[in-house]
């Protein structure tokens, strides 16, 4: 399988408190990780460091065999065009309406035509079954809606891979499902993705693969069927 993400002995503090005291772990292509652990664990930090949102204090972290901890902002431009975020809150700009938060990227790092920026916009907002929203601002929108759009605007530069900071945290179960159903499109078509979440039954729907931080490091990485069938106590303590 073709190593997308290289994650080596990562640590990171703040202050006094250990976060990550040598996380280690690999995303493949076409796999979708779920990143589990209690809170305070680091998660999100971790996806953070992966794009150098956030800067890790010992260990290497490669994409597609090239190390990217170290790179200047400028040169990390080029990394967050096939590594995407997308934020918990969905980080919309507010000033602007739906279809020029997922627009906004494209101008900023493609030389696309403003008709062929069109064309990308509405495709992808289609497929999160926004598009009758396109000119309404972030405020007409609900709490679901808005990481809809956050999770379009995240695709808009057809990343390789998509980071999810907690997509479904704090939905009811309908747009839950909207959501999930939208990262599922997102992995039959070929991208890969990190989801770190606690909603343990959506990481099962999702994942490939899931990793528990515990620690300050991975303690469990398996399918979602070796996780099932641990006898672990802790393990246990996350399947119910």
């Amino acid at each position: 399988m073709e190593k997308l993400l290289d994650i080596k002995n990562v640590e990171k503090s703040f202050d006094d408190k250990k976060v990550h005291q040598g996380v280690t772990f690999s995303l493949y292509k076409g796999e979708t990780i779920g990143l589990l652990g209690n809170s305070g664990t680091g998660k999100s930090v971790l996806l953070r460091s992966l794009i150098g949102l956030e800067e890790i204090d010992k260990g290497e972290i490669y994409y597609r065999n090239q190390r990217i901890d170290q790179l200047s902002e400028e040169a990390l431009f080029s990394v967050r065009t096939k590594v995407s975020y997308s934020f918990q809150s969905g980080a919309l700009f507010d000033s602007i309406s739906v279809f020029e938060n997922v627009a906004y990227p494209l101008f900023e790092h493609t030389k696309l035509k403003e008709k062929e920026i069109e064309l990308r916009v509405m495709e992808i907002l289609q497929t999160v079954n926004m598009s009758e929203a396109r000119d309404l601002m972030p405020s007409d929108l609900s709490g679901g809606m808005q990481k809809r759009v956050g999770l379009a605007r995240s695709m808009a530069l057809n990343p390789e891979v998509l980071l999810y900071d907690e997509p479904t945290a704090g939905l009811d179960p309908v747009n839950v499902e909207l959501v999930l159903d939208i990262m599922n499109k997102f992995k039959d078509q070929g991208f890969s993705g990190i989801f770190v979440t606690h909603d343990i039954p959506a990481a099962k729907k999702i994942c490939d693969r899931l990793l528990i931080l515990k620690d300050g490091k991975v303690y469990f990485q398996g399918t979602v069927e070796e996780f099932e069938n641990s006898e672990d106590l802790f393990i246990k303590s996350f399947s119910g």
